[in-house]
């Protein structure tokens, strides 16, 4: 019985990570870092969503996210929210600096990516490509994880714009 039990513990142990959730997802471009990308699942029938990430730039240079793709959905665009009033109003921009030393954090309440007219649903667990392109850094595809709707967003993706 001695023999069974280490690998009936690494069995046990295989199939609890098996289960666990993915580690985070950090991407590298030059000097720039690309944190957790993720987006809320959505509600059947929604045609938009937003998507987040955190950005820091460990270079000597300024640097711009100046687009976004992916292929779940007809058109990705880069877009700030902004309070006026009681009133949260959405508009397209067409860059995000992204300063030298400093980290940039696209969160629901500011810069965000937007996908507009979405092929299907997103899900809770599933995860989608989305290519980001800078200005001098060039173009990097990112995959992007799905939490829940409700879901607290990642502690690494929060905060604004660090020096």
């Amino acid at each position: 019985m001695h023999r069974l039990q280490p690998w009936l513990c690494a069995f046990v142990a295989a199939l609890a990570l098996a289960g666990a959730p993915a580690e985070a997802r950090d991407y590298s471009l030059g000097a720039l870092r690309i944190v957790e990308p993720y987006a809320r699942a959505t509600p059947p029938g929604a045609r938009t969503a937003g998507a987040w990430l955190r950005i820091e730039n460990r270079g000597t240079a300024n640097d711009e996210l100046v687009g976004v793709a992916s292929p779940i959905a007809d058109s990705a665009e880069l877009h700030v929210m902004r309070m006026e009033g009681t009133v949260a109003r959405m508009r397209p921009v067409g860059a995000i600096g992204i300063p030298a030393g400093a980290v940039v954090a696209l969160v629901p309440s500011g810069y965000h990516v937007m996908l507009v007219g979405l092929h299907q649903p997103l899900v809770e667990g599933g995860n989608f490509p989305l290519t980001l392109s800078f200005a001098k850094a060039g173009k990097i595809e990112v995959e992007v994880s799905v939490i829940a709707l409700d879901a607290a967003a990642p502690a690494a993706s929060a905060g604004h714009i660090h020096r």
